[in-house]
């Protein structure tokens, strides 16, 4: 029999969360706040996960490991706080093809104290790679809670780490689809992969779940 840890289901949801964080920043299309927003609420779910893991049943590699997750997730948001200035590419491109093509309807170009006032070419932009430190070592930190949640090991694994993914890309894509509201002109793109994502992993998901002892044996 598997059992149900809230320590696990809480870190399945943050390292998910900021594994598909890194798919969508790696583009380099989503403006800088989205980034803090999901690095804060899913570092916060990991620290959470920590927690609920030293107070009840502890997994003494799954809580260390979940301790370098919140530190990674962490430094990347401190980096990215530090480097804000520099905007993100993809961001910055839409603003300045906007700038001009209302330059070019109504006369009236934009100040040029007004663009740098926006982002700083000097400053080096976020590197996206740091935000794939927490997922690598979150698998670290799933693999041992799959193990410790007894039952088959490959069913106990599977299940762990296919939720992790589910659970992320589900909650990423909702996150996502809200910001478009605060980042007008938005390409659609980052949004259709999270979607990719999620279409991919719920047959995975649905099949972890039926696999005997599952929910048809039930």
């Amino acid at each position: 029999m598997i059992d149900l840890d809230p320590a696990t289901v809480l870190l399945q949801w943050a390292v998910g969360g900021l594994f598909l964080l890194w798919v969508t920043s790696r583009r380099r299309e989503v403006g800088i706040g989205y980034g803090w927003t999901m690095r804060i609420t899913f570092g916060l779910m990991a620290a959470g996960s920590m927690v609920v893991g030293l107070l009840f049943n502890t997994v003494p590699l799954r809580e260390v490991a979940t301790a370098g997750v919140v530190l990674a997730t962490g430094v990347a948001l401190i980096v990215s706080v530090a480097r804000r200035r520099a905007g993100v590419a993809g961001q910055r491109v839409v603003e300045e093809q906007r700038s001009t093509r209302v330059a070019e309807m109504t006369g009236i170009d934009v100040d040029v104290a007004e663009k740098a006032s926006r982002f700083d070419p000097d400053i080096p932009e976020f590197p996206p790679i740091l935000d794939i430190a927490a997922p690598v070592l979150g698998l670290v930190a799933l693999v041992a809670a799959g193990v410790d949640a007894g039952g088959p090991l490959g069913l106990s694994l599977a299940r762990t780490l296919v939720g992790a993914v589910f659970l992320g890309a589900v909650s990423d894509a909702m996150l996502l689809g809200h910001w478009y509201l605060v980042q007008p002109g938005l390409a659609r793109g980052p949004l259709v992969e999270l979607v990719w994502w999620t279409g991919l992993a719920w047959p995975f998901e649905l099949a972890v779940l039926l696999w005997p002892t599952g929910m048809v044996s039930v």
